[in-house]
């Protein structure tokens, strides 16, 4: 059990057909469901604080995926593209009778909403993107979603760091090295002017550890390529899940019915944006990895423009989107801005 979550806030384990699932809850059974889905390497645990800070109104479930934070470690067969999360949630739904959810997404998060709502638009009133990843996939693909490479070399499993991998499935919890997860957390998962309280930092380290790792997990398999930067997508985990080779979430603008939209971001985020650490384009281009083919093979993925050119596209269709943008805020708005996050998102859900 978790001491430092708030008093407001449980945990409970949810039997469903498909998982096991640990989730947090807070708020009126018989109020209006929300559902947060965190990121990759994070666990709900990084959605607590604002769990405490909602209206009893709502009915907040914040699920840990598999094999995250405290549900059942199951393979993720990325094949299927983020399907095994959404069918995992919708069975989680059904469970504790959800007819209509407000769905949350933070980063992977926002690719696994998106997709749910590719899969179940009927059962969403409003869908809510934060620091959300493309709909076209992270990494590999020019603005229009075309890959950079036939075969998707330099996006899945072989692009994580094999140091951080490692250091994650020992359960490092120190700040060592660059690559310990409490180091990645400082510098990547938010703004440079932001600092943890050292007892929320240390759950969150704590629920990054929890990540399983593997094969069929973090970071997932890879497989040798001709292509530039010689490593393609494997078949199994979560990094291949999202690779444009098997997830494409293009197909959001044509859903019917068309739930409202709120798309929050923060200007110095460095994991998801045009030019971000993480995607393999934008390494090569500032000489992070060699033999960099240039722009017209390789360009950096434009990760925001997908988004908001997909989304534009989902309001020409007549749904409606907003976007909110938090300066000098990193990838994780509703942990550095949490008031601020917490009066957009009340404000979006009220209207």
């Amino acid at each position: 059990m978790d001491d430092t979550l708030p008093d407001s806030v449980e945990s409970r384990r949810v039997e469903t057909d498909r998982l096991t699932t640990n989730v947090l809850v807070s708020g009126d059974p018989d109020g209006t469901p929300l559902c947060l889905v965190h990121g990759n390497v994070s666990s709900s645990r990084f959605w607590a604080g604002l769990m405490a800070d909602l209206p009893d109104d709502y009915w907040v479930l914040a699920p840990d995926l598999r094999g995250y934070g405290d549900s059942e470690t199951k393979p993720v067969d990325a094949t299927r593209g983020v399907q095994d999360y959404t069918e995992d949630l919708a069975a989680l739904f059904a469970e504790v009778g959800v007819e209509a959810v407000a769905l949350v997404g933070w980063s992977i998060g926002g690719g696994i909403a998106m997709q749910y709502a590719i899969d179940y638009p009927e059962t969403l009133t409003e869908l809510v993107l934060v620091s959300t990843m493309s709909p076209y996939g992270f990494g590999g693909t020019t603005r229009d979603g075309t890959p950079c490479q036939p075969d998707y070399a330099g996006t899945g499993g072989g692009l994580a760091d094999d140091e951080f991998v490692e250091r994650l499935a020992e359960g490092d919890v120190t700040a060592e090295a660059d690559a310990s997860p409490r180091s990645v957390m400082h510098a990547f998962y938010v703004g440079p002017d932001h600092e943890f309280a050292s007892e929320t930092a240390d759950a969150y380290v704590e629920a990054m550890c929890a990540t399983a790792v593997g094969d069929g997990n973090y970071p997932g398999d890879a497989v040798p390529s001709d292509n530039w930067p010689e490593v393609a997508p494997g078949e199994r985990g979560v990094l291949n899940a999202i690779s444009p080779k098997y997830f494409d979430a293009s197909g959001l603008a044509t859903i019917e019915p068309q739930p409202p939209v709120l798309w929050v971001r923060g200007d110095a985020d460095q994991i998801v944006s045009d030019t971000s650490f993480f995607d393999a384009g934008y390494l090569g281009q500032i000489g992070e990895l060699p033999d960099w083919p240039g722009d017209d093979v390789y360009p950096p993925q434009p990760m925001n423009d997908q988004t908001r050119d997909v989304l534009k596209a989902y309001a020409a269709n007549g749904g409606s989107y907003s976007e909110e943008t938090f300066t000098n805020v990193g990838h994780s708005p509703h942990i550095e801005r949490p008031e601020q996050f917490r009066s957009v998102l009340l404000e979006f859900l009220g209207s």
